[in-house]
């Protein structure tokens, strides 16, 4: 029994090993992980996970492109940040570069000026002293016969000289008709509401004994003030405020009270409160000034002086003077020309008349230049900018100057003859081929110059052909070089005796030739007439020498022309 248990025992082992075994690989056959394939819930976890894994991805790719987005946009930051940095440090470069050139411009414009200014000093108007330049610039004079000395003196004595006895007799005559019409019509002026004309003055040509073209015309100047408590305040173009150049030379007056402020009502300058009113520029007082203003002759709605309205004021009022006064004379008077509103002409019975211009005038400051509301008209002269611009005439310290330098001439000096001569000969000429450009307060400017950088021994009788033919070139010159300086603007050399403002000395030359810059026409036709004139020189002073008889009577010389 003990074997059979025995033997039982030992086939039962195997069994239970093999069952064992048999279980170990049935778990391994059966496990997940060995075979999904069969397993529904590994392949629905794993779709999941895949989904998911895809979804992570495309979140990773999207913070890629954001990171990547947010890089480029720092680089360009970056890239702005140094553009501008490089920006600023070149514009720091070019501002020292700037500031620089600037400093050396101002250098070399301070330079210039000073340069500017001792040449104007040393040489006011390049009068062409010398010889040599005087050989070179003298062009028009070759092949042309100038008369010698001999033959002008003779044509100045026959031609010329017998005209001074005239000239000083009309001028006494109209000085004292003159005088007695402005009395008359300082009588028939309201003393308190019209301007105040003062005495006449004698300037220009028949003032400065070289007048030779006939008719003789004595210009007379009238100044004028504005009635009590009205004053003038002037402004010209050298005065500090930028003019425009077709206003230099000019000036504007303003018609103020005496008592006001010249920067204006101290309403342009306060705020007033909406409880205050000003009473000079109330709405009602406004209109009351606007009227009195056009009664005080002044443009329409300002305080500026209208020169046109000072000429209809002043024919007006030389009217009413003369039809007070006609009765004691036995002569007509009339206005003469309509282009030149101050212009009379006095006709007597037998036919015979006078003429001479009475024109107002407005003096500058304390100085004995004047603004004046018109002048004779040239084919060069423009229209005035504005009815409330005034030229500036010198004409007193022209006349002033000539007579002072002929004091310190020789005896008989020959300067007034070279401008007389040169007149005589311009007149004759245009009076053939017809008007230039020329005038003759061109011609006295030129012998102004002439008579400034001359020594006083050059302008001896004898002399009286060389300083004619110096006059001519200096002429030549400036017509060429299209510059004639006006004599006293800018000039610094004005001699201290005349009193002449500061203010014109320092100022900008004045080119009276600029217009031809302008106006190239008459230019041609001037240049044409004056090289005219000299071919035409000496067989124009043979053709009178000849032809016009003469008789020596007291001294004086008569002429029958």
């Amino acid at each position: 029994m003990i074997n059979t248990y025995a033997a039982s025992e030992g086939t039962a082992m195997p069994m239970g090993i093999f069952r064992v075994c048999l279980v170990v690989i049935t778990a391994i056959v059966n496990h997940p992980l060995l075979f999904p394939k069969e397993n529904g819930t590994v392949l629905e976890n794993t779709e999941e996970i895949i989904q998911k894994m895809k979804e992570r991805e495309e979140i990773l790719r999207l913070e890629k492109l954001r990171l990547e987005q947010e890089i480029e946009g720092q680089e360009a930051a970056q890239k702005v940040l140094e553009k501008a940095a490089k920006v600023v440090e070149d514009v720091k470069e070019e501002k020292v570069q700037w500031d620089m050139w600037t400093a050396l411009s101002m250098v070399i414009f301070l330079l210039i000026e000073l340069w500017r200014q001792d040449f104007q000093e040393g040489n006011w108007q390049d009068t062409g002293a010398d010889e040599d330049d005087m050989a070179v610039l003298g062009k028009a004079f070759k092949g042309v016969a100038f008369p010698d000395k001999a033959i002008l003196a003779s044509f100045y004595e026959k031609r010329i000289l017998g005209t001074t006895g005239d000239m000083a007799r009309m001028r006494e005559m109209v000085e004292g008709f003159a005088d007695d019409l402005l009395e008359a019509l300082r009588s028939v002026c309201n003393r308190d509401a019209d301007m105040e004309v003062e005495d006449c003055m004698g300037v220009g040509s028949m003032y400065e004994n070289w007048r030779v073209r006939k008719p003789f015309v004595c210009d007379l100047i009238v100044p004028f003030a504005p009635p009590e408590p009205y004053c003038f305040r002037s402004q010209i173009w050298c005065s500090g405020d930028s003019f425009p150049p077709d206003e230099q030379g000019y000036g504007t007056i303003k018609v103020c009270r005496a008592d006001e402020d010249e920067t204006g009502c101290i309403c342009d300058k306060t705020k007033l409160g909406e409880d205050m009113l000003c009473l000079l520029h109330s709405q009602g007082n406004t209109t009351r000034l606007s009227s009195e203003m056009e009664d005080l002759l002044c443009f329409k709605n300002t305080q500026y002086l209208d020169a046109d309205q000072v000429m209809k004021w002043f024919q007006i009022a030389v009217t009413k003077a003369w039809n007070k006064i006609s009765h004691k004379y036995e002569f007509d008077l009339s206005f003469s020309l309509l282009d030149s509103p101050g212009a009379l002409k006095i006709k007597f019975r037998s036919g015979k008349s006078i003429a001479f211009n009475l024109t107002p005038v407005v003096q500058y400051e304390n100085s004995d230049v004047y603004f004046i509301s018109h002048f004779p008209r040239n084919c060069l002269a423009a229209d005035l900018p504005s009815s409330t611009h005034w030229f500036l005439t010198f004409a007193v310290y022209e006349r002033r100057f000539i007579q002072m330098i002929s004091k310190m001439l020789p005896a008989n000096a020959c300067h007034v003859s070279c401008l007389q001569i040169l007149s005589f000969l311009h007149g004759k000429q245009c009076s053939l081929t017809g008007p230039s450009g020329l005038t003759n307060y061109h011609l006295k400017t030129v012998l102004l110059h002439l008579l400034q950088t001359r020594p006083s021994q050059d302008w001896a009788p004898e002399k009286l052909e060389a300083r004619l033919q110096d006059m001519l070139k200096f002429l030549e010159k400036c017509l060429h070089e299209k510059k004639l300086y006006h004599f006293f603007i800018g000039n610094g050399k004005v001699p201290a005796e005349l009193g002449f403002p500061i203010i014109f000395q320092r100022a900008e030359p004045l080119n009276l030739f600029r217009p031809f810059v302008l106006h190239r026409d008459v230019y041609r036709k001037t240049i044409d007439t004056f090289h005219e004139m000299l071919r035409n020189t000496s067989a124009l002073i043979s053709e009178y020498m000849v032809h016009i008889p003469h008789v020596q009577t007291n001294g004086i010389h008569k002429e029958s022309v």
